[in-house]
């Protein structure tokens, strides 16, 4: 019986201890392709976008973790590009599933149309291909580094067993994708709950005073809102909580207003069968 085929990216680059933990984690369940940026590229959304002089060369790097080893590929190319390629050109059989991460800093609310990790499953979904992304909230806000000092031990752990479980399954009614978000402190035997996306601005903007706008460089500072939820069913609350939360998603961005509704909105006329 054929191996399940796995693609493995990563929006924090190739060389990323959360790409090379979610190898761990997914070796088991069949073979994997793993490619991602060669450099950070987190905050890339779903742009399909190329960079430098080898934009869409390949360069093959070893992916380490504890006694395993893989072979992976780095490109010059955003997260989606790089899953773009894998479905395109590179993978030698369709693919099974699509997993994003595990992320340096957690993806919670409105942030994911601009999160990198989110980005690369979307594009998977776009392909038709059932995709994970996973982010691991880390201490204080220095997503673009390589600390050795995270622990990715529970987010593998339930990378592992959610993807099983879509391999097994397929996704769930009306999900495309599936966000799993793991908190600093989990175990593998923290809570896991079911959520919605939090429609509160998780992480806030503030831009420091400077002399000229015109004239003057700019310097932006991001910060967490940890414990600011909208409802309790979100993953926002789930974060707050110290839980584990998967929150399944859908490429359907359309409101659940009735269009009918809309349509008397806007003086127009709904679509009706027959039309």
């Amino acid at each position: 019986m054929t191996k399940s085929l796995i693609l493995l990216t990563n929006d924090d680059g190739i060389n990323s201890p959360g790409l090379a933990a979610a190898a761990s984690a997914l070796d088991p369940l069949g073979e994997l392709l793993i490619i991602a940026p060669l450099d950070q590229q987190t905050n890339m959304g779903r742009s399909r976008k190329t960079y430098g002089s080898g934009g869409g060369i390949l360069k093959e790097i070893p992916v380490n973790y504890q006694d395993q080893n893989w072979i992976g590929y780095g490109i010059e190319a955003s997260p989606a590009r790089a899953v773009e390629h894998a479905v395109i050109e590179i993978a030698n059989r369709p693919l099974s599933l699509v997993v994003s991460g595990i992320n340096y800093g957690e993806n919670i609310g409105t942030i994911i149309t601009a999160s990198g990790t989110v980005g690369a499953a979307l594009e998977a979904a776009g392909w038709g291909v059932p995709a994970l992304a996973v982010s691991q909230e880390i201490a204080g806000m220095d997503y673009h580094s390589y600390s050795k000092s995270v622990d990715f031990s529970a987010a593998a752990y339930f990378t592992r067993i959610t993807a099983e479980s879509i391999l097994e399954g397929q996704l769930p009614f009306d999900a495309d994708l599936i966000k799993l978000e793991v908190p600093l402190a989990a175990t593998p035997e923290t809570k896991c709950v079911a959520t919605r996306l939090d429609r509160s601005q998780y992480y806030g903007t503030r831009i420091e005073p400077r002399e000229s706008v015109y004239t003057s460089p700019t310097q932006v500072i991001n910060f967490a809102h940890k414990g600011i939820y909208s409802e309790i069913d979100t993953d926002a609350y789930a974060l707050a909580k110290g839980w584990i939360s998967i929150t399944p998603l859908s490429l359907d961005f359309t409101s659940r207003a009735p269009l009918e509704e809309i349509a008397a909105r806007f003086n127009i006329q709904p679509i009706h069968e027959g039309d």
